[in-house]
């Protein structure tokens, strides 16, 4: 497959800046050329070498790297800002929606000064508040994590996860909730996994890969084991449920049915939101072919005696909600509630009712139908923003939800369902911050094809704003993900240094449905980054920023988002921050679970996905004799989802080719993944230091 392979070492690159007064003498990164054909294209991958990023060669490029980024953004008065400002709004209390499990509460706690939340119980109504599992005790500074709980249904025991550094490889543990003891039970080797107890509370199934024979943070995962463990046994002991050799990237999960023999095995093929359902009636027979085919997505919400009921998007790209009918092994769908123009975000059954979650031009409307499907009310909400929670049981009767928007802090209430009435149960006060202070509007712009995109701009309500203001916009388009209105600290802390900040709703998400998401997908891929690109020149002809004052960020699928449009419109941007980036379109899926994103960009394997996926691969479409934006590309080294060496090998390709004195600068975080479990401290420093930087570069 080779043509050719040669090794050059080249101690320093040197960039040549004609325009400048000045030439930037980057890292040494060597290359070692390197051409395949690929269905006829020569493609040449000089850095291959850093896919071997835990290799002592490597580690040496990352402490180089990381070295000369240090100082441009280590210290400037933005970046002391934007920490005093993190420091001070980071000290106020939050909590997590409560949810409970027979008369047992449970939610997560932070006072402000935590690495992690601690996750705390209240044993009945009238009981003190108790910590029931602190992860700051997991290690010194902060970076081993709790991951997923599951409670057990008579709520005496709950298994919890432990992620060590940000890897989403999981360690499940099970601790007995009364005694507060954490028994022998350790099962290793679990990724992308919950905890499903069965109805006895024995023990509970989960799904493991095996152990990697290399490199674990690197290795393929594929050939995922459906196991059931009892509790008080070894791993070794655990009995296999299901697996499917001769299908090694399907995926799968198991929801065993309370009250009830029956379990559903749902099945699926990377990240397509797409499965198959199979049932398992009883403890002898085996799970019977429900839906066999992908012909939708199809979730189970709950059951009543002999009715499940689901939501799917068969036939229905905005969701709907349908129910089957187990009689005497025979089984009937029945339509509940047809789709509307508005897509479902979401689906609970609390106090016989749905509570279903619809989302209008991005903002949440509750409407609650009886178990006919009979619409009984449309919620009315305290405020315009995205709404969460409603967890609860068929029969219960209250239940907690959250809103929250772009200038509003998190609340929660407790809502009655017997009369729909909800009181503020718990707001999230922040020292130094008043809402009030800060506006945020939706507008649309037309896309570079006509369609009209959704844009959420925030910033102080007094700011005056014109094109030397600093705008900083983030988008991030792809696997049916909806970037929904939410305040966060790290854009307020943007939006304190007096810059706007602007969420696009990009192609790719589902804010629409089915149909949103298939128009940025696959083919429709370039569609995302046009989007973005139009984005930026819809605010710039409002006056609202510039090309010389804007800075755009994504993280994962965005990285690649902000990667693509910087390189396709390099003058239309003055910062480019691409975070976690999906960069080689070629090799993704040669890494980890990356083979489960073909669903969204296709695989180079097949010649027009190849080609497709060239196209726009920021990787390879780097060009000499170009000016590109000042370029701040952040990784982890821990992150096993999107492995660095994405960032590695396009960090050391930018910095060749860069033909001016903009810097591209590379920031490798040190135990830390793809995100999830970042401790508090590291999360300052970097929002800090990756704004901070963007803000100096734009104000100077």
């Amino acid at each position: 497959m080779y043509k050719k392979y040669l090794l050059i070492i080249l101690p320093v690159l040197v960039i040549s800046c004609t325009n400048q007064d000045k030439e930037i003498l980057y890292p040494e990164s060597k290359k070692i050329e390197l051409t395949e054909n690929l269905h006829g294209y020569e493609i040449t991958d000089s850095y291959r070498w850093l896919e071997d990023f835990t290799s002592d060669e490597s580690i040496k490029w990352i402490e180089r790297q990381n070295r000369f980024t240090k100082k441009f953004i280590k210290k400037n008065k933005y970046k002391r800002g934007l920490e005093n400002y993190l420091n001070q709004i980071w000290e106020s209390e939050s909590i997590s929606i409560p949810y409970k499990v027979k008369e047992k509460t449970f939610f997560y706690f932070n006072d402000g000064s935590f690495q992690q939340s601690k996750l705390m119980i209240k044993d009945c109504e009238t009981c003190e508040t108790r910590i029931l599992i602190d992860p700051n005790q997991f290690s010194n500074d902060g970076t081993v994590s709790l991951g997923g709980t599951s409670v057990s249904n008579d709520a005496s025991h709950i298994a919890y996860s432990i992620s060590d550094g940000g890897s989403d490889w999981r360690t499940w543990k099970v601790m007995n909730i009364e005694t507060g003891e954490v028994l022998e039970d350790e099962l290793k080797w679990v990724k992308f996994s919950g905890a499903s107890w069965e109805n006895d509370d024995s023990g509970f199934y989960y799904r493991r890969y095996a152990e990697p024979d290399g490199e674990l943070l690197k290795e393929l995962n594929e050939s995922p084991k459906l196991m059931f463990h009892k509790i008080g046994t070894s791993q070794s002991d655990d009995k296999l449920i299901y697996e499917n050799t001769e299908n090694p990237r399907w995926g799968f999960g198991i929801t065993v049915i309370k009250d009830s023999d029956m379990k559903i095995l749902s099945i699926s093929e990377g990240t397509d939101e797409r499965n198959k359902i199979y049932l398992k009636l009883n403890k002898e027979s085996d799970f019977l072919p429900i839906i066999d085919d992908l012909i939708g997505a199809y979730s189970f919400i709950d059951s009543k005696d002999n009715i499940l009921w689901f939501y799917t998007t068969e036939s229905a790209p905005n969701g709907k909600i349908v129910n089957l009918e187990v009689k005497n092994g025979s089984f009937v769908w029945n339509e509940v509630i047809p789709e509307s123009k508005n897509s479902i975000r979401s689906v609970n059954i609390v106090n016989n009712s749905f509570v279903i979650n619809y989302l209008e031009d991005t903002f949440s409307k509750i409407s609650i139908f009886n178990l006919s499907g009979e619409l009984i009310s449309k919620l009315s909400l305290p405020k315009q923003g995205t709404i969460s929670g409603f967890s609860g049981g068929i029969n219960d009767s209250s239940s907690y939800f959250a809103i929250t928007n772009y200038v509003t802090p998190r609340e929660i209430y407790e809502i009655d369902f017997t009369d729909l009435s909800y009181k503020l149960f718990w707001k999230e006060e922040l020292d130094g911050y008043n809402s009030e202070d800060y506006v945020s509007r939706l507008e649309f712009y037309p896309s570079k094809d006509g369609t009209k995109i959704p844009i959420h701009i925030s910033h102080k309500k007094d700011l005056a704003i014109d094109e030397n203001t600093p705008l900083l916009i983030y988008g991030y388009g792809g696997f049916n993900i909806s970037i929904l209105p939410n305040f966060s600290k790290s854009q307020t802390a943007w939006k304190s240094q007096d810059g706007v900040f602007a969420v696009a709703n990009l192609r790719g998400g589902s804010e629409y449905g089915d149909a949103w998401h298939e128009a940025g997908m696959l083919f429709n891929k370039q569609n995302v980054f046009d989007d973005f690109a139009y984005a930026a020149k819809f605010l710039h002809t409002k006056k609202i920023g510039s090309p010389n004052t804007t800075a755009i960020d994504g993280r994962s699928n965005g990285g690649l988002l902000v990667a693509a449009t910087m390189l396709q419109n390099p003058d239309l941007f003055e910062v480019a921050i691409p975070q976690v980036g999906v960069l080689d379109m070629l090799r993704f899926n040669k890494f980890t679970i990356g083979w489960a994103w073909e669903s969204d960009y296709g695989s180079s394997d097949k010649k027009d996905e190849f080609e497709n996926l060239l196209a726009y691969s920021p990787l390879h479409n780097i060009e000499s004799n170009v000016c590109y934006p000042t370029t701040l590309i952040t990784t982890a080294s821990r992150d096993d989802r999107v492995v660095p060496s994405h960032s590695f090998k396009f960090a050391a390709k930018l910095q060749e080719l860069q033909s001016c004195n903009n810097p591209i600068l590379i920031r490798i975080e040190d135990r830390a993944g793809h995100g999830a479990g970042t401790p508090k401290d590291k999360t300052i420093n970097q929002i800090s230091e990756i704004y901070g930087y963007a803000l100096k570069v734009i104000n100077n």
